[in-house]
């Protein structure tokens, strides 16, 4: 067996370079369209879609020759931001559903801490991403060294211990050697559909330019699957014998269907039993929004229909779910005494609260779990009241979306008020088509692109939710766009998270991945205002009205004049993009039309309403001070206490 002479920086590229995934594997569109590009070798394309990139003294003059001489094999994207850039690997991910990876790199200490956010994210999502950062001397002969953060009791503490906590695999090299183990791992860590998630790995400055023989079939190119686990028979048994024991029977759809590609399974399961489904956050899309047994988003941001038919549910099968407090209403959306099957590959949301755990691929476990309750159908007045639900929560929708509505809907104000979010995210779903793929994140869109986005076209819509991430609009939206070059994608962001995070706008203009942005200005964190004033909060440093200033006699509440308007649209041209203010749905409307077809990312821009949201959530559990000279504070902490008595505790 030869060897090769390389450096640890070396041996990293090289391997990863060397890493394919099945072309079977993937997402028929996103195969097809890797296939048409030529990127495909005829059964396999590369794992890795390449290395994001900012470069420092931690990993420019190591690694950074190493790329450059991979960079056809490899594509090196340039970031603005530590965060955004891996954030944008979070993105691609998402829209290559965990078959594709993309890496990010960057030097030792602030560029590394930077990092941290994104791969809370990575982790929260359970979405593979791999990080790579530069570190201290291993030798410590230097110590310490420019960005070096000291641990006087822990010499060998660095800042990229701070990863730890936040990825699935975590490693510091200290010899080249190591990376015959280490890569590996990640590797197999990030395909891994139950530990799915980030992974790390500490590059020693020492280290990334020392010397080994690394054996040469290390870097044979190895093709990789995901694992598809098969259910446990007598777990199939039960879930069988609750299932077909039901009276009013749901399944909640996560986001684990659509990383399974099990969208046609899940909906044969639910057809040939009568069964109705409901949505996560992040299974949105997972079931066509027009079926009539698809009931709506559940939980927080849901509707009322879907958390109707969760109340009333007696067997409830949750797929793909980790059924988070959003999903669930802080656990007070379902009946006491309903029973939970939990069909997911990881055996740590399987078993939640005391569901009985179906520990399996979601396509197939939906497959098995379909034959084994045979001709099993639920009764036809509850199939009956779910097509009542779902015609409900249509004609609610319909009412909020339309572009003429007449005032805001639940206040007072005049039709002269600017358009709502509701209005909004219907004109972005209007001017949909099959090849319109939407990304947003934290603040109020979520609530209102996952019951405003209506879709029949499946994997069509990102939102991080499962961290809730301000700043991931932008940088997501890259790159699901390079994860899918065909693909319209569309973000929709706030002024809050605009302000927080807009560089990789920069990214994309620079590296060639057009994005259609539509910032909604509300003057501020609106949402996280309307929860201050509902738990007997004032208004206080979330509209920007409300943020105090400097005056000649001191910092004083704002009272004087209106704080300075940020021109988004001037800000996003200063980038490079061709971008517009528009103030009605109809100029948003034609806007999205002259984006369609823009070469560049195109950024529009259009004030909203801040206090008018898509109402239909259930309770949300948050701490609210159990005694407060404020009466509204106590009333609130009185509310709560009331909502929470209908928490389901574990079983």
């Amino acid at each position: 067996m030869a060897d090769i002479e390389l450096t640890a920086a070396g041996a990293i590229v090289r391997y990863l370079a060397a890493q394919r995934i099945a072309l079977d594997d993937l997402d028929p569109a996103a195969g097809g369209q890797l296939a048409a590009s030529g990127v495909s070798d005829g059964d396999s394309v590369p794992l890795f879609g390449g290395v994001y990139a900012i470069f420092g003294h931690g990993n420019v003059t190591c690694l950074g020759p190493e790329l450059h001489s991979a960079r056809h094999a490899l594509p090196t994207w340039r970031g603005q931001n530590e965060q955004g850039m891996a954030l944008a690997g979070v993105g691609f991910a998402r829209a290559m559903r965990r078959r594709r990876i993309m890496a990010a790199t960057s030097s030792i200490g602030p560029g590394a801490t930077n990092m941290v956010t994104a791969a809370a994210v990575a982790h929260a999502n359970r979405m593979p991403l791999l990080l790579l950062s530069g570190d201290t001397f291993s030798h410590r002969l230097p110590d310490p060294v420019l960005q070096q953060v000291e641990h006087f009791g822990d010499p060998s503490m660095t800042v990229n211990d701070a990863f730890r906590s936040v990825v699935r695999y975590w490693d510091r090299l200290t010899t080249p050697a190591q990376a015959l183990g280490s890569l590996p791992n990640a590797v197999a860590t990030m395909l891994d559909p139950a530990d799915c998630g980030p992974a790390f790995i500490g590059l020693p400055q020492d280290v990334q330019a020392q010397t080994y023989s690394f054996p040469e079939r290390f870097f044979e190119p190895v093709v990789h699957r995901v694992r598809r686990p098969r259910p446990d028979r007598r777990e199939l048994a039960a879930a069988a014998a609750a299932l077909s024991a039901a009276n009013r029977p749901l399944l909640i759809s996560g986001g684990g269907v659509r990383w399974s590609m099990a969208e046609a399974e899940l909906r044969a399961f639910a057809e040939r039993h009568g069964i109705p489904v409901v949505e996560t956050v992040a299974g949105r899309t997972s079931f066509p929004s027009s079926h009539p047994l698809g009931c709506g988003p559940i939980g927080v941001t849901g509707c009322v229909s879907a958390n109707a038919m969760a109340d009333a549910a007696d067997v409830i099968v949750a797929v793909g779910t980790r059924l988070g407090d959003f999903a669930t209403g802080s656990w007070t959306v379902f009946d006491h005494d309903s029973t939970f099957i939990g069909l997911n590959t990881a055996r740590f949301d399987a078993s939640k609260h005391g569901s009985l755990p179906l520990v399996a691929d979601a396509r197939e476990g939906l497959v098995e779990l379909a034959s084994a309750i045979g001709g099993y159908v639920a009764p036809a007045d509850w199939t009956a009241r779910a097509e009542t639900e779902t015609a409900q929560y249509h004609a609610y929708i319909d009412k909020l979306a339309a572009p003429d509505t007449v005032g805001v809907v639940g206040t007072d104000e005049a039709a002269a008020d600017p358009p709502t979010y509701a209005q909004v995210v219907g004109a972005v779903s209007r001017a949909a088509d099959e090849r319109t793929y939407v990304v947003t994140a934290a603040g109020g869109l979520p609530g209102e692109t996952v019951n405003g986005w209506r879709s029949d076209v499946e994997h069509s819509f990102d939102c991080e939710y499962g961290y809730s991430t301000m700043g991931y609009e932008i940088s997501g939206a890259w790159g699901a766009k390079q994860a899918q070059p065909a693909r319209d994608v569309v973000a929709l962001i706030g002024d809050g998270s605009y302000l927080m995070m807009n560089s990789d706008l920069y990214s994309s203009v620079l590296s060639g991945h057009p994005i259609t942005v539509v910032v909604c200005d509300n003057g501020g964190f609106a949402v996280i205002n309307r929860l201050q004033r509902a738990q007997g909060g004032e208004s206080f440093n979330n509209f920007l009205a409300d943020t105090m200033t400097q005056s000649p006699s001191g910092t004083v509440d704002r009272t004087g004049p209106e704080p300075p308007h940020v021109d988004f649209a001037a800000h996003a041209a200063s980038m490079g993009c061709t971008s517009e203010t528009v103030t009605t749905i109809a100029e948003l409307e034609a806007a999205l039309e002259r984006a369609k077809a823009s070469e560049r990312t195109y950024v529009i821009v259009l004030a909203t309403h801040p206090t008018s949201w898509t109402e239909g959530g259930v309770a949300w559990q948050v701490g609210v001070p159990e005694s407060s000279d404020r009466p509204e504070i106590a009333e609130a902490a009185a509310g709560m206490a009331e909502a929470m008595a209908a928490q389901r505790r574990g079983l």
